[in-house]
């Protein structure tokens, strides 16, 4: 879907679509990109880039989102059947789009505390473009919502690409800001509701939220990209590559400014929108592609999302000492 085509369905200037929102294009599904098929897709590719045979994977964390092919599903259980990884057992974990980083924390921790679990496969998709109302004003900063899949594959002891330590940060005075108000039990799916697109995503108190995220957003995000640094015995200084969620032009300059990166340590995914928790695994992986991280680069994968969680997690790329 074009910048051009966003904004004639929000009845917006194009410039605003392709500068601000920094939107020039995105990725949405077709009639057969479903959530978990999508991680599927992501984690076959992984499993034969990893060069694993995916009876080594002990563990499997389906990090898509709730929105998939049925309500009331663990899809990460279809996801190790369907992978071909029958010796592992499987869940479902749900941050918004910061599973990502906070699904590495747990598979992490997991891994350190259980001695059975060695090899962890993380995967899921994500098409929450589908509950984008591009008519409602109140949910315009969601316009850059896309579909997509990925995955990453995580083994003990590995002296490759060591993952280090994260930082989270919640803050449940955001946590029904941003609902899909019809759906739950609250108010349950009417031939109203539907009337009223209440199936859509929408800001209750946008004012409000706007207010008390431009006090506290912006310092979680850097605080958490810090911290996640600092617990991993390096500087801010140190970063090589950051990783981002794909928000408005001005927030990804900003954080660049203020932690001292130039524009070539990171990729703005305007080609791409926002694919939710996938951004990261996303930008890495075009990253790598185009040369921008090398063996001994410090990558930081950080993210938002609504609820409000704030994440950052650091990685050493390349060859390097393990640290279990």
């Amino acid at each position: 879907m074009t910048g051009k085509e966003i904004a004639e369905s929000a009845g917006i200037p194009l410039h605003i679509v392709e500068e601000k929102m920094g939107i020039r294009k995105k990725h949405v599904p077709g009639p057969e990109d479903h959530t978990c098929e999508m991680g599927i897709i992501a984690a076959r590719k992984a499993i034969v880039k990893a060069r694993i045979d995916p009876m080594e994977i002990d563990l499997v964390i389906y990090i898509g989102e709730e929105h998939k092919e049925y309500p009331l599903w663990t899809a990460g259980i279809k996801l190790q059947q369907v992978v071909g990884a029958l010796n592992a057992w499987a869940f479902d974990v749900a941050l918004r789009c910061s599973t990502t980083v906070m699904a590495l924390k747990v598979a992490k921790n997991m891994m350190a505390a259980d001695p059975d679990i060695r090899t962890v496969l993380l995967a899921g998709g994500y098409r929450n473009v589908d509950f984008i109302d591009y008519e409602n004003p109140r949910t315009r900063f969601m316009n850059n919502l896309g579909a997509g899949g990925g995955a990453i594959l995580l083994k003990k002891g590995h002296n490759e690409n060591v993952l280090l330590e994260t930082q989270m940060i919640t803050d449940g005075s955001f946590s029904e800001d941003v609902v899909v108000v019809a759906g739950g039990t609250k108010n349950p799916i009417t031939a109203e509701a539907l009337a009223c697109r209440l199936n859509k995503l929408d800001v209750l108190n946008p004012e409000g939220m706007k207010q008390r995220l431009a006090e506290k957003s912006m310092s979680n995000f850097l605080e958490v990209i810090r911290e996640s640094v600092k617990k991993s015995g390096f500087l801010v200084e140190d970063i090589s590559y950051i990783a981002m969620l794909h928000m408005k032009r001005s927030a990804h300059e900003y954080v660049l400014r203020e932690l001292g990166l130039s524009k070539e340590q990171s990729i703005y995914l305007e080609e791409y929108g926002h694919i939710g928790q996938i951004d990261q695994i996303l930008s890495l992986e075009l990253a790598l592609r185009e040369g921008k991280v090398k063996d001994g680069d410090i990558v930081v994968f950080v993210s938002a999302g609504i609820g409000y969680a704030w994440g950052a997690t650091t990685i050493k790329w390349g060859k390097g000492e393990s640290n279990g």
